[in-house]
């Protein structure tokens, strides 16, 4: 669909839950309008990134309950799944990975969107007046009279210490969550480090235990177990309301904060690895962090001289005592941060139609959309509005249902 500088209605940047969601509540509303709409995304596929780290990480089943989901009718899922009881996993109905990824072929295959995702990454967003030129990746512009950033736009998280560490170091030593693909790893019989306290370090122990590894999950905080990301409270209008009606922005900031209070383990993987633990395969340090880590290879000496190459880490507790450790390899489930001047996308934005800004976070409009300019966000992006689960599949949800009133509008 993509050529050289044609033009087009509506680009949606991202093919992910959140444009396939969006893409979908648009059509239910205007079933006309799919010659209007073009999806950009690198692998020129739907929900192919999603699909790939559920399988990389070994995830059995999603965090959010079977209402969540991308078609507009909130009981599909349930219906899709009528003969499939199983896959739906207590307490609250959370579907299996492979049912939600059939289901998503299902909504995609329904709402006829297969053929509208060109395979090129949008690499640079120009403002126009009005509209926007798309350069992309294939070489080619598009210009657009509307643009949706439907990416996630967030960037791995890499402590300071990770900067600090002198190469060079085997790269599957020291890797990010994101990189890391748990079915081509051979890891049996090392020591593993995880860092981060959230649900991907549980999935990341599990799979490292399961291969016959010994790990050490580390955390500056206690570890603790949280259903979901968020109090349920916050997908309606319970909590909402009340945010919606707050108007000094620092304040929502600090909700949105506070209601996702960093990471946490499911109940289940909690159980998980208690188990692991009363078996010597994992043990927990809490508020303690790492200060540095320097690989050691291995000597070209006797091989008793020196042990087998490994990392010597110095780890800061909570009592402020230095504490030597070492392994074989770093995993980093640290997340991803959020800045809007970080978004690459954003750039020309920012300096030519730039809007106020919230630790990062910019202050949209109640469309979503960036101050007058036809450009709306979803995503974590957009949390000022949606609230905490902006990022999460039912703000996905939420996150369409504004936008989609913005672009119906004259």
């Amino acid at each position: 669909m993509a050529g050289s500088d044609t033009s087009i209605d509506i680009a949606v940047i991202g093919a992910g839950p959140h444009a396939l969601t969006l893409v979908t509540h648009l059509l239910q509303k205007r079933k006309h309008w799919h010659s209007r709409i073009c999806i950009f995304d690198r692998s020129g596929q739907w929900m192919q990134r999603w699909h790939q780290q559920f399988s990389r990480l070994e995830i059995p089943h999603l965090r959010s309950p079977a209402v969540h989901h991308p078609d507009p009718n909130p009981f599909a899922l349930r219906r899709f799944a009528e003969n499939r009881a199983p896959e739906l996993h207590p307490p609250y109905d959370l579907p299996g990975t492979q049912l939600f990824q059939e289901f998503c072929d299902r909504v995609i295959q329904y709402w006829q969107l297969h053929n509208h995702v060109v395979a090129a990454d949008v690499v640079s967003l120009e403002p126009l007046n009005p509209g926007f030129r798309l350069w992309l990746s294939n070489g080619q512009t598009q210009t657009a009279r509307r643009v949706v950033l439907a990416h996630g736009g967030s960037s791995k998280f890499l402590p300071p210490w990770v900067q600090q560490i002198t190469p060079p170091y085997p790269p599957d030593r020291l890797q990010h969550s994101q990189d890391i693909d748990l079915q081509q790893v051979r890891c049996k019989g090392e020591r593993i480090l995880i860092i981060g306290s959230g649900l991907t370090s549980g999935h990341l122990a599990i799979g490292a235990i399961q291969r016959g590894a010994t790990v050490t999950m580390m955390a500056r905080r206690q570890f603790y177990e949280k259903l979901f990301d968020a109090d349920p409270g916050w997908l309606g209008p319970k909590y909402l309301k009340g945010f919606s009606q707050e108007s000094c922005w620092e304040k929502r900031w600090t909700s949105v904060m506070t209601a996702r209070n960093g990471g946490s383990l499911t109940p289940a993987v909690m159980t998980q690895l208690r188990r692991f633990k009363a078996d010597g395969k994992v043990t927990f340090r809490e508020f303690c962090q790492v200060q540095t880590a320097a690989w050691m290879p291995q000597s070209d000496g006797p091989p008793d001289s020196q042990p087998s190459s490994h990392w010597q880490i110095t780890c800061l507790e909570a009592d402020r005592t230095l504490e030597a450790a070492h392994c074989d390899r770093i995993w980093l489930a640290t997340g991803s941060t959020l800045h809007v001047q970080q978004q690459p996308l954003l750039q020309e934005m920012l300096t030519t139609h730039p809007i106020p800004q919230i630790h990062g976070l910019p202050v949209l409009t109640p469309n979503l959309s960036w101050g007058k300019q036809a450009l709306y966000l979803m995503g974590g992006l957009a949390a000022l509005q949606v609230g905490p689960t902006a990022r999460n599949l039912s703000g996905a949800r939420m996150a369409s249902d504004r936008i989609v009133d913005g672009l119906l509008q004259p």
